[in-house]
């Protein structure tokens, strides 16, 4: 009987600590060259073990409900998330208005230089929340969506001291191929064999990362195309895949756990 009530009190408790566990949305704000922009920091502070942490860039609609249940199943138990406003926090493109997303992207992709600034910001905010959050600072990295993976494949040619940077389906244009010489960050971008958008760039893409010291690797997915991760979409050129997304997602856990690796 002492057994049992024993157990039991076991796992009242348990239940009792899962019931007081949550997954964080806590709001991060700066200010940047005039413009306000604002992030959610998102994490599960059911153990307050140190953990790694991810700048994400979300794909061109920005931050938005998506964007923070995708960065909430990413974050898990194994990473502090700092979903990344690059637009501004007064630039919310609708949810499916293309024309919105394309006219907030417009400027960051007419200036490289301004996008890799704010994703420079975007890192020390990441880094700042160590303070109040359970963020290992010395195992950062980055990752992005569509026009996020462009954004944080410019974290890194800026030479941004994190230990990986990760693209899915990203833009892998730049504007200054030489700039790969300063990447100190292994590479990860993964495209769909398929992606009529991306993949035109794929030879330049290689090309760069040859002529730069990174340890990368670029991942040719079969039969995907654009937006294989975006749950939801289902239009020719952009459909969501989701065993390619499976796919993608285990090959990103092994990459960061590799980079991570020795860097506690």
């Amino acid at each position: 009987m002492r057994i049992v009530r024993f157990c039991s009190a076991v796992l009242l408790s348990a239940f009792a600590f899962a019931a007081q566990a949550k997954m964080v949305h806590r709001p991060v704000e700066w200010t940047l060259g005039g413009t306000r922009f604002h992030s959610v920091l998102v994490y599960d502070d059911a153990s307050s073990a140190k953990r790694p942490g991810l700048v994400m860039v979300p794909n061109w609609f920005g931050v938005n409900d998506e964007a923070i249940k995708k960065a909430e199943m990413i974050a898990g138990k194994d990473y502090v998330i700092l979903l990344t406003d690059m637009y501004g926090a007064n630039v919310r493109p609708q949810l499916d208005n293309a024309d919105q997303a394309q006219a907030a992207v417009k400027p960051l992709y007419a200036s490289r230089a301004l996008m890799r600034s704010r994703i420079n910001a975007a890192l020390a905010q990441l880094k700042a929340q160590a303070k109040d959050a359970p963020i290992d600072t010395a195992r950062l990295a980055a990752i992005g969506f569509c026009f996020g993976g462009a954004a944080v494949l410019d974290l890194a040619r800026s030479g941004a001291d994190v230990a990986a940077v990760v693209s899915f389906h990203g833009d892998l244009s730049t504007d200054d191929a030489s700039m790969a010489k300063h990447i100190k960050a292994r590479v990860l971008a993964m495209n769909g064999a398929d992606d009529t958008w991306t993949m035109k760039d794929a030879d330049k893409f290689m090309d760069e990362m040859r002529q730069s010291p990174a340890d990368w690797q670029f991942v040719v997915l079969g039969h995907a195309v654009h937006c294989f991760t975006e749950v939801g979409e289902n239009s020719p050129g952009c459909k969501y895949d989701a065993k390619v997304a499976a796919r993608s997602y285990a090959l990103m856990h092994a990459w960061l756990r590799e980079a991570f690796a020795g860097r506690d």
